[in-house]
């Protein structure tokens, strides 16, 4: 299904969700974010069906930034928060209320609000050759898509302002090294792995799964008491899923569970 600057494959349970402007490296405009969400309505109408999601770019690279063209001919004075708040923000929001898992397979450059996007995913897969960059520094504007909020608290903030402050290239196989990816995999086999292990998500109980994603978002904000009165109402729901009736059946009868996502 192709979208403005954006694409959505399925394959079985798995929504496959390409940023699709490979003649700027994917570098984003408000019309690649409207054609995102697009290709998000069309996986929330088939709710049930898509049960993991894997992000990932067309071509030679993830995401090179933010398409800088339109402001290119701007006046003077140029308001660049606002295109944060009317089209970006509501889009990583939309991100992190998924219901289901979320792959992101980082596929070359991951630079600006790109490397933004690429964190977005719960497990965060790459290829050799790919590389982070908050390439904000260098056309004199300060780091936004939530990095700010995301990598103090994934790799700690002497880390996170030192990739803010010189705007160095962080290579695939340091940022595993730092904790901020899950997986680094040959260029050639990165999309493979990630449908391998989006599959595996997708026949699993998508309703915990969902939670459990919920419950590792707010929990860097909540104190213990808050994270433990969380975990009690996730409990509840996860516990009254038809998947959870499958998931202790299955272990008392020693066999693979057959979860439906339900």
């Amino acid at each position: 299904m192709e979208f403005e600057r954006a694409k959505l494959e399925i394959d079985g349970q798995v929504g496959i969700l390409k940023l699709n402007h490979p003649e700027v490296m994917n570098a984003v405009s408000p019309e690649m974010v409207g054609g995102l969400m697009k290709a998000l309505d069309e996986v929330d109408r088939r709710h049930g069906e898509v049960r993991c999601v894997v992000i990932t770019g067309e071509g030679r690279g993830f995401c090179a930034g933010a398409n800088l063209q339109p402001t290119a001919g701007a006046g003077d004075r140029v308001d660049a928060g606002m295109l944060l708040e009317t089209v970006f923000h509501p889009f990583l929001r939309r991100l992190r209320e998924l219901p289901v898992p979320l792959i992101t397979a980082v596929n070359g450059a991951a630079a600006g609000v790109g490397m933004s996007f690429a964190l977005m995913g719960d497990l965060v897969l790459c290829a050799r050759s790919a590389y982070f960059l908050q390439a904000f520094r260098r056309i004199g504007l300060v780091p936004d898509g939530g990095s700010t909020w995301l990598l103090p608290r994934l790799i700690g903030k002497a880390r996170a302002i030192e990739l803010s402050l010189l705007g160095e290239k962080l290579p695939a196989d340091k940022a595993l090294e730092w904790g901020l990816v899950n997986r680094v995999f040959a260029d050639d086999e990165l999309l493979s792995k990630a449908l391998e292990m989006g599959r595996e998500l997708a026949a699993g109980p998508t309703i915990a799964l969902g939670l459990i994603r919920r419950l590792y978002w707010e929990s860097p904000d909540n104190t213990y008491e808050e994270q433990l009165n969380l975990e009690r109402q996730m409990q509840r729901k996860a516990g009254s899923t038809a998947d959870f009736k499958e998931g202790v059946r299955a272990f008392l009868q020693k066999r693979p569970a057959n979860f439906k996502g339900a």
